[in-house]
């Protein structure tokens, strides 16, 4: 077969390829020859016209994708907040303390706690017992030969004989450390000298101890006796080997600076209504931030719908996130409320269902109504608006089965469908069809070499007919 005839057969064979429009666009009209690179290239990219739309599809499902984990954050945060809300050791739980004088007595109080007044008188404070020697002239003087016996309140003593390895204060110190009697030594400095201290790790009179030794050349003396504090609260007298004072009452610590036997401290307990506020805005923020993303998925603007305006489920939170402002209070049997809803609170609604706060409205509220606008959030037993609000919230992050992470595991087992698509038609027609194609061009691109030759001989057999007629 001549080059001219394998050309055509090469150029009719290619099935599903315009060939022809192939070789025109990598060789132009003028070309001897073939860019088999670029031929096969331009031939693969429109075989590839499924994996582009498969591609498109997969980029669609990622834009919805990135859109719902942003919802599911945003409804995340929002729950958290009413959630917050609706805790018992909650911001609506957290107290302050303020003391008459804050030099004698402070306190702190766990969420929680019943507010009120206490009064408190210190009569006395704990201490913490210390033995301390006589001065030597360094820390490293070498000590007389003795015996000391330490013996702790609870009966437990050690015996430490000096030399043999405990020769100076440093040594001393060691070996009374590794006794583990409650007690820590250690050596004090100063103009006049070195000195051993041996102090108790904790205050009371319980902790007291006792030091005696066999030389009166090196002795140790007490410095301080351990006590117990001596207060009264509320007129009871109470005695603690701390100066930090637990229990005296419930969820009320005392921390007892001086004594002032006869003053009487006013410790006052009230609702920490800054921590109130901040968490009903905090709410209120990240309630419009969630809503304007729904709101953004109908209202584009210019731009048309949002990726995700579709989905049934970001329709629902948008209805579900409406319908809970209508939410009322219900009081208790016999009593009545002077916060039922969230406008009475301060918080009102735009007209684009977003909320605004007043903050007037909501001050005047947490001052005067503290247990109303708990009772709203919280109801009797933890059932009120903020649980209203997290059963509904929960609907759609709950990680399990809510409905956005229903959607968003549906959204990537589509994807990855489509990515299996695009990887087997690769692997199945792509590849093979671009072996077969760079074959075909390469061996048209051998026959368009060899057309110059046949037609020479094609003129000189035209020629010599021509000749002989």
């Amino acid at each position: 077969m001549s080059s001219v005839s394998s050309l055509n057969s090469l150029l009719s064979s290619t099935s599903g390829i315009d060939i022809s429009s192939i070789l025109e666009a990598a060789t132009g009209s003028s070309s001897s020859g073939i860019d088999v690179t670029s031929a096969v290239n331009a031939s693969v990219t429109a075989a590839q016209a499924p994996e582009t739309n498969w591609e498109n599809q997969q980029s669609t499902l990622q834009s919805q994708s990135d859109a719902l984990t942003s919802l599911q954050t945003a409804t995340t945060t929002l729950d958290n907040d009413v959630q917050a809300l609706n805790s018992l050791t909650g911001p609506l739980s957290a107290t302050l303390v303020s003391s008459s004088n804050s030099s004698l007595v402070t306190g702190s109080a766990a969420s929680g706690s019943a507010v009120g007044n206490d009064v408190v008188v210190v009569n006395s404070l704990a201490t913490t017992a210390s033995w301390s020697s006589n001065t030597l002239a360094t820390e490293t003087t070498v000590l007389p030969p003795e015996t000391f016996v330490i013996t702790t309140a609870s009966g437990a003593s050690a015996t430490i004989t000096t030399g043999n390895g405990i020769n100076t204060l440093d040594d001393l110190t060691k070996a009374i450390n590794s006794e583990n009697l409650g007690l820590n030594a250690s050596v004090i400095n100063d103009a006049n000298g070195s000195r051993l201290a041996i102090t108790s790790n904790t205050s009371g009179s319980a902790t007291n101890f006792t030091v005696t030794s066999s030389d009166p050349s090196f002795s140790l003396t007490q410095a301080v006796a351990g006590a117990n504090a001596s207060l009264t609260v509320n007129g009871i007298p109470i005695a603690s080997a701390s100066n930090t004072v637990t229990g005296a009452v419930p969820g009320l610590t005392l921390n007892l600076l001086g004594a002032s036997p006869g003053t009487q401290v006013s410790l006052s307990v009230t609702h920490d209504t800054s921590q109130a506020s901040t968490a009903i805005n905090k709410f209120v923020t990240d309630y419009n931030t969630l809503l304007g993303q729904l709101n953004t998925q109908y209202t584009d603007i210019g731009q048309g719908e949002g990726v995700l305006a579709s989905d049934p489920s970001v329709r629902n939170l948008q209805s579900e996130l409406l319908q809970s402002l209508s939410y009322t209070a219900t009081p208790g049997t016999g009593t009545t409320t002077t916060v039922p809803n969230l406008s009475s609170l301060g918080v009102t609604v735009n007209s684009d269902g977003t909320l605004a706060v007043n903050s007037a409205t909501l001050s005047n509220s947490l001052q005067n109504n503290f247990g109303d606008v708990q009772n709203f959030f919280q109801g009797a037993a933890l059932n009120g608006f903020a649980n209203s609000l997290d059963q509904q919230l929960t609907n759609f992050i709950s990680p399990s089965d809510g409905a956005f992470t229903v959607d968003l595991k549906s959204l990537s087992t589509q994807y990855s469908a489509l990515q299996d698509d695009i990887n087997n038609f690769e692997t199945n027609i792509i590849t093979p069809l671009r072996t077969r194609l760079q074959a075909s061009f390469s061996q048209a691109e051998v026959a368009l070499q060899q057309l110059p030759n046949e037609i020479k001989n094609v003129d000189a057999e035209l020629g010599m007919n021509t000749s002989k007629s």
